[in-house]
């Protein structure tokens, strides 16, 4: 009987020895992981409900930044002047892990902002009538406004500086995607633009209008001397074909030389740029990617293509596949480049949808470069005959502006005339 009673003494205090053992170890782990500071001012009974963890590897991050995290979610989740939704502020550290990154083609969407991103990019949609793109100080600017919209009735101008959306400074946001969806609504219902206009050097609100926008990404014309025109505002998801349709019938016109015209074009589909190279190109390597790890996707052009003189018209707008076109076509000399140097986006992006929030992640995984190895961007692609547009047109759509006053188009066509028969 001692002996069973010795036993159950031992088992109680064996127990009561583990329970304690494990609370200690519980809290030193939960102390170190979180710091002393933060664990003392949270109630004892926070901590014994169920908990999530965040990991890092400790060669990659030091403690103090841990520490710090936590003390500051904990400060406004305990003494902010009023209660805060910890589901929020935990939305805004990821969307700052991607800032972080400070390149500002990396950015995390929630899941709403998600859905609106994922809407089909056709020339159909609901919003104002302009083409935008950033300025190398990241500030939205109108490089656009298609006729007959309700952007063009309010007296938006090319060059225009959006710095407000309904009020909000949208000069903070560095993604040109999350800005143009605070523009685009159900048709009928306005939205308050607010622009700075450099030339007045002052700020102007708009109240537009939307509706639903029908636009054409491309036009093409014959010109005098049997020149063919094709301009292409973007690289929309079916431009290849288009462009294609457009070639043939100019060519069946019996056009001698060909401008294009990719000014003030933001750039589009990775993939039609390279169809549409394939059709200027003869057999070789359009432009390749490379990841961080140094791998190679390259994309190549067959053997039939259009074997006619090309002028090509570039500026300070035309990016990312326009400066895909440039480059390639500079390269195997099948063009003359004029106007400015180009803009300089030489970055590939990749949407990330695994999150079980509906969020997503796009990022950018690598850097394209043109056939001859030079990866454009932060630098651009520079013209073979530089020649600016004219100061009294610089704030003008071009097509407003009529032919024969466009002293970059001119330049064009004379360098043309040079190679054609």
């Amino acid at each position: 009987m001692k002996n069973r009673a010795t036993l159950i003494r031992t088992i109680a205090i064996a127990l009561v020895c583990s329970a304690i053992s494990f609370i200690a170890g519980y809290f030193v782990s939960v102390g170190t992981l979180v710091s002393w500071d933060v664990m003392l001012t949270r109630p004892l009974t926070d901590w014994f409900k169920q908990q999530y963890a965040l990991f890092f590897d400790k060669s990659q991050v030091d403690i103090e930044n841990i520490e710090a995290f936590n003390r500051v979610k904990n400060l406004l989740n305990s003494r902010y002047y009023k209660p805060v939704d910890v589901n929020d502020l935990l939305e805004g550290a990821i969307r700052g892990l991607a800032a972080g990154t400070e390149d500002p083609y990396t950015v995390y969407y929630n899941p709403e902002e998600m859905r609106k991103f994922l809407e089909e990019a056709t020339g159909n949609y609901e919003g104002i009538g302009v083409l935008v793109g950033m300025d190398e100080n990241y500030i939205l600017t109108v490089g656009d406004v298609f006729p007959g919209t309700p952007a063009k009735e309010a007296g938006i101008q090319k060059g225009d500086k959006i710095v407000k959306v309904d009020d909000e400074d949208v000069t903070v946001i560095r993604d040109i995607d999350l800005i143009v969806k605070k523009i685009k609504g159900p048709p009928g219902t306005v939205v308050k633009i607010t622009v700075y206009r450099e030339e007045i050097r002052d700020y102007i609100d708009f109240q537009v209008t939307r509706q639903a926008i029908n636009v054409s990404y491309i036009s093409s014309k014959i010109l005098e001397d049997g020149i063919g025109y094709i301009r292409i505002k973007q690289f929309d998801n079916d431009i290849s074909e288009d462009f294609r349709n457009h070639l043939n019938s100019l060519l069946a016109r019996g056009i001698k030389g060909l401008v294009i015209d990719v000014r003030d074009n933001p750039g589009g589909d990775y993939r039609e740029v390279v169809r549409i190279c394939d059709m200027l190109l003869p057999k070789g390597l359009i432009v390749y990617v490379e990841d961080r790890a140094g791998q190679r996707k390259e994309e190549f052009s067959d053997e039939n293509y259009v074997d006619i003189p090309i002028s090509l018209l570039v500026n300070e707008n035309s990016a990312s596949a326009s400066e895909i076109l440039s480059g390639a076509l500079k390269d195997y000399n099948r063009a003359t480049l004029v106007g400015t140097r180009t803009y300089g986006k030489g970055l590939v992006q990749q949407i990330d949808m695994h999150f079980t929030n509906g969020g997503g992640l796009k990022y950018t995984i690598a850097r394209y470069f043109t056939p001859s190895g030079v990866c454009i961007h932060e630098v651009g692609v520079e013209p073979d005959v530089e020649v600016a547009l004219d100061e009294a047109l610089r704030n003008k759509s071009l097509d407003d502006i009529p032919h024969d006053k466009d002293n970059q188009l001119q330049v064009a066509l004379a360098e043309l005339r040079k190679k054609m028969p």
